[in-house]
């Protein structure tokens, strides 16, 4: 069964072409087919499309929306040039599988796609105005591109935090605000944790549970994921990803009245302020230089920059926090689990978030830990550390493809 997962942003389609059914679940043996993305939609487009165990093919067009983004992807996929093994025609293409970032309380787990389930999508737009109107532009475009007959699933980055108790998912605020408008924590990147809480139980050999392990996605954006008996019990991220772990211009956690503060000192508006924390803090606010760990550490390295070093070293400083709260919350974890871009390929950063923890059960290997990059996986504790750190790269899509066929095969599925 060839399912097209799509990751729709505002302005760009990432894609992957993964042949699955329930079968390769069960055996492991998805098979991903081609991958690319489309970047800088509605002006003229930066296309990259590769199939599997070929060099990518990359290009420029004017494309003037998500449409004709996914059109210009069918039509690579279909014709001979592309060498996508099993795709000779658009009907070749079983389910579409879609990453879909806000799904509120409505969505548990993941749903296939009607009139209903996108009306539901649009109303948790208020919930993530910057990211449900792109994941439905996805959704748009494959329904006309596609017609009615081609199934299409959604995925919930929300959906894997909806098993997180009142005390995890409430604020301390006025209950009613609550009740009316439904203010509470939902979390994100949760396909991403569950992925590698998966991968985890497989190379591990344990049950749902005995899965009691704290999950880090460390990229541009940041969360962490308290895991016990394998459903979360709480994460970083709350309303809004904003919240918690510093990322690469989110700050996280923020006295809210500093926002009161900067108002009447700066003159800031709403709107400047929601751009001061999205777009303008995390680790280019406090640098002034980059959202970007890697230059972040080439900077401290070759030029001994004291802000880049002050950024990372408050950056694995909150992580840090997180862990030992989450441990506590807990009582006891026995792995973490170094995730995303930043957690799968810097052992620099793995190696300053474990210094120290001792008291906590953490201690890397220094060899495993240096090792262990580019896409590969594996446990980088010391060998005596109770607490063993894992590092498992994600597969988001592939996790899509898997609940895509779920859905479509009505099979049994926890989220």
């Amino acid at each position: 069964m060839i399912v097209l997962v799509l990751k729709s942003g505002s302005s760009s389609l990432k894609f992957q072409v993964i042949d699955t059914d329930l079968e390769a679940i069960e055996k492991n043996a998805d098979k991903t087919l081609a991958q690319g993305v489309i970047e800088r939609i509605g002006s003229e487009a930066l296309i990259t499309l590769r199939a599997e165990g070929n060099p990518p093919s990359r290009s420029t067009a004017p494309l003037r929306d998500h449409r004709a983004a996914l059109d210009t992807v069918l039509r690579w996929l279909v014709s001979p040039d592309s060498k996508v093994p099993g795709v000779a025609s658009i009907g070749d293409i079983a389910a579409v599988g879609h990453r879909v970032v806000h799904g509120g309380e409505k969505f548990t787990k993941s749903v296939t796609i009607d009139d209903a389930v996108v009306d539901q999508i649009e109303d948790c737009i208020e919930l993530a105005p910057l990211h449900n109107p792109a994941n439905l532009k996805g959704i748009y475009a494959a329904r006309e591109i596609l017609g009615q007959g081609v199934p299409q699933v959604a995925v919930f980055d929300t959906s894997f935090h909806s098993t997180m108790p009142d005390t995890s998912y409430l604020y301390a605020i006025p209950y009613q605000l609550y009740v009316r408008h439904k203010v509470r924590r939902y979390g994100f990147h949760g396909t991403s944790h569950r992925y590698v809480a998966y991968r985890y139980r497989i190379l591990t050999e344990k049950s749902y549970d005995d899965t009691n392990i704290i999950t880090v996605h460390l990229g541009n954006g940041c969360s962490a994921c308290a895991i016990q008996k394998g459903s979360s019990i709480n994460t970083s991220m709350g309303l809004t990803p904003l919240e918690g772990l510093v990322m690469g211009t989110r700050g996280g956690n923020l006295d809210p009245s500093i926002l009161d503060f900067l108002h009447h000192k700066e003159g800031l508006s709403l709107d400047q302020l929601d751009t001061l924390l999205n777009k303008q803090s995390g680790l280019l606010g406090i640098s002034g230089l980059t959202n970007d760990m890697r230059d972040l550490l080439e900077e401290e390295r070759l030029h001994q920059d004291r802000r880049a070093r002050l950024a990372i070293d408050i950056f694995c400083q909150r992580v840090k926090f997180y862990l030992g709260a989450y441990i506590a919350q807990m009582n006891g974890a026995d792995a973490v689990v170094f995730t995303g871009g930043i957690g799968e390929n810097s052992a620099e950063i793995r190696e300053r978030i474990g210094k120290d923890l001792d008291v906590l059960g953490i201690a890397l290997d220094q060899k495993k830990n240096k090792a262990t990059v580019g896409r590969k996986e594996g446990d980088i504790s010391a060998e005596k550390a109770k607490v063993r750190v894992w590092v498992l790269p994600t597969n988001e899509e592939l996790l899509i493809a898997r609940d895509t066929v779920r859905c479509v095969k009505d099979a049994p599925r926890r989220w």
